[in-house]
């Protein structure tokens, strides 16, 4: 049977290591996985009773039109339901919406480094993945990513994805760049601009500002968020999105009814309210990162300030190497090589102990292995 070249060629997402996999491989008891951005604090504690609540029920479909969780988030985000949809996590909303928008060969517009979903999902839909280079201090080139769209009509670009703040590099665009990028793109009947805002919830730059800002403003403007990250809700996988109510109703016709499980969808609806929870994680997040800061520096190894739960540092040696090595002693670091980082990694923050732990065996790996000339 023949398939298609664009499946054949498709390089999958390759997802951090689990604890349970470098556990068996090293011979391990104690390992400490800050490789996937996840949040150290666990879930929500509302969230886990009411998912405990809603265990005796689950002989019965999920509410397939997200009634409860639709109205909570459009009270939270201040948006109206008929503008808000539901995913199995962001992965669903930025597959579907390629499928959506995308004809064969059509063109999905983005950054080099950028969230690594985007390259999977364009060829599995057929399409074509288009990438502009970043700019100096591995940020989004907006302007060069306009410029891109209209210099190749021919390409078709039906989609342009644009993460902020970026996830491997932390960086973000800054609120004038926002802007003049959706005042060039804003409003056409040809592409659709979709700001990724998973770690919006992090960000401390104060020149910062949401896309989801401007949705009443562009017709073909979609902001999508998750409940992965700050909620601690990763394994439930659920993900938002806003837009243009008829964005989301030709959403709603493509997406399976029961999408998102009863289960994810109570999590999520009692995580949004708890915001002792959220200001919590907020504060481990950059409690963690300065301590990161100080300590890199200290190690002489140059990093990226990050807008995310995570920071990008450069090893100055082969990041495989020391990826390796830091496995044997507990310790998942996410390798960035598919991102085209071949002596960096990415770091999440985790627990004191955790980032503690993590500190020390990076510096024991820094002494084994040589720096590259």
């Amino acid at each position: 049977m023949k398939i298609s070249p664009e499946i054949l060629n498709l390089v999958p997402y390759k997802p951090g290591k689990p604890i349970s996999e470098t556990q068996r491989e090293y011979g391990l008891t104690t390992v400490y996985k800050l490789a996937s951005n996840e949040n150290p604090l666990g879930p929500s504690p509302k969230a886990m009773e009411a998912v405990k609540r809603a265990l005796d029920h689950q002989n019965l479909y999920p509410d397939p039109s997200h009634y409860e969780l639709l109205q909570t988030l459009s009270k939270e985000w201040g948006v109206p339901t008929k503008q808000l949809a539901i995913g199995n996590g962001s992965d669903e909303l930025i597959d579907l919406l390629t499928r959506i928008y995308c004809e064969p060969q059509d063109g999905v517009l983005t950054s080099v480094a950028a969230f690594n979903a985007y390259e999977v999902s364009a060829p599995a839909n057929r399409a074509v993945i288009r990438k502009v280079p970043m700019k100096e201090g591995y940020r989004f080139d907006l302007a060069a990513i306009a410029e891109y769209f209209f210099a190749h009509p021919e390409q078709n670009i039906r989609l342009i994805f644009v993460s902020n703040p970026n996830n491997p590099t932390g960086t973000y665009a800054p609120k004038q760049e926002v802007e003049a990028f959706l005042e060039k793109l804003g409003n056409r009947d040809d592409v659709m601009i979709i700001f990724d805002e998973a770690y919006n919830e992090f960000v401390r730059a104060s020149d910062y500002v949401s896309a989801q800002k401007y949705i009443s403003t562009y017709k073909n403007l979609i902001v999508l968020r998750t409940f992965s990250k700050i909620y601690g809700l990763a394994g439930f996988r659920i993900g938002a999105m806003v837009a243009p109510p008829e964005v989301v109703e030709v959403f709603n016709r493509v997406r399976k009814p029961f999408n998102v499980n009863d289960l994810a969808q109570v999590a999520a609806n009692a995580a949004l309210q708890d915001k002792e929870f959220i200001e919590r994680s907020q504060q481990i997040c950059w409690k963690g990162l300065d301590y990161f800061y100080k300590k890199l520096e200290e190690l002489g190894l140059p990093y990226i300030p990050s807008q995310g739960n995570f920071v990008m540092f450069d090893t100055l040696r082969d990041a495989a190497k020391v990826n390796e090595a830091l496995l044997r002693r507990g310790i998942i670091m996410r390798p960035l090589l598919n991102y085209g980082f071949k002596t960096h990694l990415r770091l999440s923050v985790g627990l004191d102990h955790e980032n503690q732990a993590a500190i020390a065996a990076l510096a024991e790996v820094l002494k084994e292995i040589p720096a590259l000339s």
